[in-house]
């Protein structure tokens, strides 16, 4: 558990997908969500503390209604609290959520998703019931209290809506509302590219900070090599020559790299440029 709660930024944890991580907290506290902004406000991430820890998120004051930051502040505060008593050594970073932009929000949440799984094997709490739970805080949006009753009821009435259609295809109002598939078709290939862009927008992201945390290592090892100890050594200017070599498929950059150590050492004694063997004892 201790290892979850400090994993590193290139750790798999973080290539979780947005649609993995949206399948997983709807089916875990059955909610229905379908973008990752719509957990900014921190009321989601509670209720799974409270699910794998049952009793140590206080529900009546979670607000699963929060909108402003105000009362998303309020939220994280409680799940401060929570890892304050699991002794998790976390940085939450408010002010990045609460703005709901989907990066920031995911990291936190292939973090938490990491976390629960590191709890009992992520075995689920099968006696937890999560929309219970929420109608303890008593300001629970109607989306957040959807159970699976009113799921019901509403495709039975949608299929009788579809009979009372289908009694009167002959009127121009039946005709209308055979009209509103195609609607209906439209908004859902909008809804699919929008998916697919915030897909895209996710992952060059991703990339961006792939590519900034090597180019800080690549960074690193130049200002090592240019250490008035090092920048004399063989290796140190061979490091140099792969480091600014024009381009990525230049070989012979690399060949001539490569023989620039041997070069130094032709007896392969670890002698350069004359100096006495380090091993050699003298008297």
């Amino acid at each position: 558990m201790a290892a979850a709660t400090k994993i590193g930024i290139m750790d798999g944890a973080y290539f979780v997908g947005r649609g993995e991580i949206l399948s997983w907290i709807n089916a875990t506290l059955q909610l229905n969500l379908t973008k990752i902004e719509e957990a900014a406000s921190g009321a989601v991430q509670c209720q799974m503390m409270d699910m794998i820890r049952p009793g140590l998120v206080p529900m009546h004051k979670v607000n699963f209604e929060a909108k402003s930051e105000y009362d998303m502040i309020q939220n994280y505060k409680i799940l401060q609290e929570a890892f304050a008593k699991l002794k998790i050594e976390k940085h939450i970073e408010v002010n990045k959520l609460v703005k709901g932009r989907p990066l920031d929000n995911l990291e936190f949440l292939q973090w938490l998703k990491r976390y629960c799984d590191s709890v009992n094997g992520g075995i689920k709490n099968e006696n937890y019931n999560p929309v219970e739970r929420r109608s303890k805080g008593g300001r629970g949006p109607r989306g957040y209290q959807r159970s699976s009753k009113s799921l019901v009821a509403n495709n039975s009435a949608n299929c009788d809506l579809m009979k009372d259609a289908s009694h009167n295809i002959s009127s121009p109002r039946a005709r209308q509302v055979h009209a509103t598939p195609n609607v209906d078709n439209t908004r859902e290939q909008i809804q699919e590219l929008t998916d697919k862009i915030a897909d895209i927008k996710l992952s060059m992201d991703t990339m961006e900070k792939e590519r900034d945390f090597y180019f800080a290592k690549l960074r690193d090892i130049e200002i090592l090599s240019q250490s008035p100890e090092l920048e004399h050594l063989p290796m140190t200017k061979a490091i140099r020559k792969i480091l600014y070599a024009a381009e990525t498929k230049d070989s012979d950059s690399f060949d001539e790299a490569e023989e620039l150590p041997s070069e130094s050492s032709p007896d392969n004694t670890g002698s350069v440029d004359g100096d006495e063997d380090p091993n050699e004892i003298t008297e």
